[in-house]
């Protein structure tokens, strides 16, 4: 059995706007841009992973939900 996640990011007007103004100069969808930050970040150890999730922690814009 495979499990999906889902992230859900919940963006304030101002945030639309900028990441609308930054995909279209890299040439591709937000959604497109959003995955490619995601995959961008490096993680080579699981405590690269929790100070990372540390930082983001309590945002209540965010809710991942596995299907």
């Amino acid at each position: 059995m495979t499990y999906v996640s889902v992230l859900t990011v919940r963006l304030t007007e101002e945030e639309t706007r900028i990441l609308g103004r930054r995909s279209r100069k890299a040439g591709v969808k937000k959604a497109t841009f959003v995955r490619q930050l995601i995959r961008d970040q490096s993680y080579v150890t699981a405590a690269d992973v929790l100070s990372d999730m540390e930082t983001h922690w309590g945002d209540k814009r965010l809710r991942v939900r596995s299907k």
